[in-house]
């Protein structure tokens, strides 16, 4: 406990130092040996002594008995097995992510557990939680609190539980993660910004074609589905573009990436924004008024059938006379664009295939440990069969943006995919966690593919903000909440439009005019203060080695 500015300085020689200053210089003087429980109107001191015995003999501390009604058997347990917990990092990694954008963010999500007559909860927690993992056994709760820099911690014990369920998660190991693979936007060692290539134009810009939008309502008779599409194209559309499908989020609409079917229609593609009827905003309305199941696992094999029966209407639209489109829309030439739910869809029509024995195994286990896209996952260990193929081999390229992926495609499925593949993960995404979603399943895609990383970058970031107004006003939470959207998230979707429509054009003539922009160059040129971003197609060894770890756990 009793750590020296002398001994933290050698051991980290970073900010931890100057940050620190502010409460004084001496670390022993002022660790914390009291924490103050607050469980509704009633608050009680416990010592460190005793939490520290707790965590050795599993049972709550004599203090707390009193109150130990107010609590249910399950969160027993969590709190128990919270105070002995850690966080395999070492002093180097935790000081560097609690100094970047995103480790702020979280340290203000920790902060809405204290109770501070000051404005320094988030300086306070950067302090233990650096002092803390110098402790031998690393960074837990009680070697935070032995740091904390006050003598005494006041914690919400509700929220506390929250807040401990995020130490050990997905999401810190992504902060470490996207260090790994953009060692230029870590603020211990940056580096230049000048970009080493020069680039001909600016692909975020819209094309010259006005952008038209034709609604088509069509029903599968075969399999009782009434699927609504926005079909956005231009005059510019020519037959050796590909034809786009998009296919959006659970519990949402067509409209999902609005702004990015203009933008690819302008430059002459054709885009069909398809709305899947079973996992849609109307289902999701109705199952909250009692009138239906949530999702029902049959949606994991119709959302992707839903695309190929869109791309069987395209087909004879492109054959009917007196229609705009009449020989234009290139249906055996197709890319998908799939977000969220929606990008799991694209990756399984892309020759992922479904496998579903871990999954089965894995979501009998407690599911409070889940996060909400892996709670979602689970939903398919209803269906009867263990392994789905459903490849539409008219699919040539996949973009799947904050895709699940955790659980449904096994350990293997991913590697069936059998086309280009461009993955984008963001580094503050709570509800597809980048590392356990997106990362883990991108190194077992086939190779040619991209990752792309938004540092900050949370799950609605990409979204167009006609479909993100609920959001002002929602609490921040570390499992929900402060989603990045609307004009903060411009430069997100800048990028996004950017990169689409580059890896679109690698299916057109002008491949090689847009190759310049899926470079690694234009990520760190396109990045901006408040969005870093990076681009690689393959994971270095020093992130790879994170990405291990965190699997072998």
């Amino acid at each position: 406990m009793g750590i020296s500015w002398g001994s933290l300085k050698t051991v980290a020689g970073f900010f931890g130092a100057i940050i620190l200053t502010s409460f004084g210089t001496n670390a022993s003087a002022i660790a914390a040996d009291t924490v103050v429980v607050r469980l509704g109107l009633f608050t009680e001191s416990i010592s460190l002594a005793e939490l520290q015995k707790a965590a050795k003999t599993g049972k709550l501390p004599g203090s707390l008995q009193p109150y130990a009604k107010g609590l249910s058997e399950e969160q027993r347990r969590f709190f128990l097995g919270a105070l002995g917990m850690n966080i395999p990092m070492n002093v180097v990694t935790i000081n560097r992510l609690v100094n970047t954008q995103i480790g702020t963010t979280i340290l203000n999500d920790f902060a809405t557990a204290l109770a501070r007559k000051d404005k320094a909860g988030v300086q306070a927690l950067r302090a233990g939680l650096v002092l803390g993992s110098t402790a031998p056994q690393g960074l837990s709760i009680l070697s935070f609190i032995a740091a904390y820099p006050s003598k005494r911690l006041e914690i919400d014990l509700p929220q506390a539980f929250v807040v401990a369920g995020s130490l050990n998660t997905a999401f810190w190991r992504t902060q470490q993660f996207m260090l790994a693979i953009a060692p230029q936007l870590d603020p211990i060692t940056p580096q230049p910004r000048t970009p080493q290539v020069a680039f001909p134009f600016d692909p975020s810009q819209p094309g010259s074609a006005q952008v038209k939008i034709l609604n088509l309502s069509l029903n599968d008779q075969k399999r009782e589905r009434k699927i609504p599409v926005d079909v956005y194209w231009s005059t510019a559309a020519t037959p050796d573009k590909p034809v786009i499908i998009f296919s959006h989020g659970f519990g949402s609409v067509r409209t999902d990436l609005r702004y990015l079917a203009e933008h690819l229609a302008s430059h002459g593609y054709v885009v069909a924004a398809l709305e899947h009827p079973g996992s849609n905003e109307a289902n999701t309305n109705l199952a909250l008024q009692g009138k239906t199941r949530i999702v029902q696992p049959q949606e994991f094999l119709y959302r992707p059938q839903d695309i190929s029966f869109v791309l069987d209407e395209l087909e004879k639209l492109n054959q009917m006379a007196n229609n705009p489109l009449v020989g234009k829309l290139a249906t055996t030439n197709a890319m998908v664009v799939g977000y969220s739910f929606g990008g799991g869809t694209a990756l399984t029509i892309a020759g992922a295939e479904l496998q579903l024995e871990q999954l089965k195994q894995r979501c009998k286990k407690n599911l409070t440990s889940l996060s909400l896209a892996e709670g979602m996952q689970c939903i398919a260990e209803e269906l009867p069969e263990n392994s789905y193929q459903l490849r539409d081999t008219r699919i040539k390229q996949a973009i799947a943006l904050n895709p699940t992926t955790s659980l449904i495609f096994g350990k293997t499925g991913l590697t069936k995919v059998q086309v280009p593949t461009l993955v984008l993960a963001g580094s503050a995404d709570k509800t597809t966690p980048a590392l356990t979603e997106q990362i883990v399943g991108f190194d077992k895609i086939p190779s040619p593919k991209w990752l792309a990383g938004i540092l900050g970058g949370t799950h609605l970031s990409v979204k167009d903000p006609s479909t993100t107004l609920d959001q002002a006003g929602q609490p921040n939470t570390p499992i929900s909440g402060g989603e990045v959207v609307g004009e903060q998230a411009a430069d997100v979707r800048k990028y996004v439009k950017a990169i689409a429509l580059a890896f679109a054009a690698q299916m057109t003539p002008e491949a090689k005019n847009y190759a310049v922009f899926l470079t690694s160059d234009y990520a760190q040129f396109a990045s901006t203060p408040t969005f870093p971003f990076r681009l690689i197609t393959q994971i270095p060894p020093n992130a790879m080695a994170v990405v291990k770890e965190f699997v072998d756990k």
